[in-house]
């Protein structure tokens, strides 16, 4: 049996219309929906949906909408102004999960053994004096953006398992943290390896860690919606998730498995380099964006462990309710558990 997917149903059924003479059948328009993402590398999925038709063939008119860092991503899920996102869990994001606002619908982006992910970086003004491994992190600095961040969780964690003491910086934009890292207002900071590698290139920074070694199974990043769209939008929101996957389905056989050789990687990074270091010409920026290749998580399925541990985190350091349950800030009926 041959079947075809919707713009192809479409396109057939516009071509009998010609051919009969007669006008084509009016049919639903795709539906308009904003999607939120960071112009990093892990964010590709929502890229691949785009640029392929896989938001279109599910019926859906996607504009993207990027962002600087994850607590504004969240809001704006709050607020209205965007359907859905992909970021990390913040204490933000679990405050307004808490108030009935958002919902966390799948899993974006883990850090996974065996594949090279986030970096633990150092400033070469702390580096020179010492700073050569975590275990020297004693009495230093943490760059993040936000307290209650992602940076924030990583840095503790990695703290926590060294036995030492930091202090942590808010700096709200990624590109202050970059900033204040290059040169030396901050000692150190994590990030994914797209951003890590060329820092550490320019000599102004340097790598002395991994977070997986601390973090091994990590979800770094999350997919979410608002709660009325969970819960009143759920043929929506489903067709959304099976685009999402759709990508994470072509950006893993292509960048990982390697399934379509240096070709398909190449194809890959002419579309990624559409949003991911625009500013650079192409030749620069690829090296980059391979580098940030970590896999991502195949069917949007979520780490529920992952979760857990970064809620208690988060409840222990009193950035939110104690009394916050898992069910709170998971839509369990759109996740595929791992």
């Amino acid at each position: 049996m041959v079947t075809f997917n919707r713009r192809q149903t479409l396109t057939l059924l516009g071509g009998a219309a010609a051919a009969s003479g007669l006008a084509a059948p009016a049919l639903a328009q795709n539906k308009k929906i904003t999607v939120g993402a960071l112009r990093f590398t892990s964010h590709s999925a929502s890229f691949i949906a785009q640029e392929r038709g896989y938001f279109a063939d599910q019926g859906l008119d996607v504009e993207l909408k990027f962002f600087q860092a994850a607590q504004p991503m969240a809001v704006a899920i709050a607020s209205g102004d965007v359907d859905y996102a992909v970021t990390a869990i913040s204490g933000g994001l679990i405050s307004l999960a808490d108030k009935g606002a958002i919902k966390v619908i799948g899993g974006a982006l883990s850090e996974e053994p065996g594949i090279d992910g986030q970096k633990i970086l150092a400033s070469d003004a702390a580096f020179q004096a010492g700073l050569t491994t975590p275990a020297q992190l004693d009495g230093k600095s943490f760059g993040m953006s936000t307290a209650g961040s992602s940076f924030h969780y990583m840095g503790s964690k990695v703290a926590e398992a060294e036995g030492a003491t930091m202090t942590f910086k808010p700096l709200q934009k990624v590109g202050a943290i970059i900033g204040a890292l290059k040169t030396g207002q901050i000692d150190a900071w994590s990030i994914v390896p797209h951003i890590a590698k060329p820092l550490a290139g320019s000599g102004a920074v340097h790598i002395i860690g991994n977070v997986s070694d601390y973090l091994p199974n990590y979800q770094v990043t999350t997919v979410f919606t608002s709660a009325t769209n969970a819960a009143d939008e759920k043929g929506m929101t489903g067709d959304f998730l099976a685009a999402f996957s759709s990508g994470v389905a072509d950006y893993n056989a292509t960048m990982i498995a390697k399934e379509n050789g240096e070709d398909g990687v190449n194809e890959m990074v002419d579309l990624i380099h559409k949003y991911v270091y625009t500013d650079r010409p192409r030749e620069k920026a690829a090296p980059s964006i391979i580098n940030g290749t970590m896999r991502l998580n195949e069917g949007a399925a979520l780490n529920m462990a992952s979760v857990e541990d970064q809620l208690g985190w988060f409840q222990s350091e009193g950035l939110v309710d104690d009394t916050i349950t898992v069910d709170t800030l998971v839509d369990p009926s759109y996740v595929q558990a791992t």
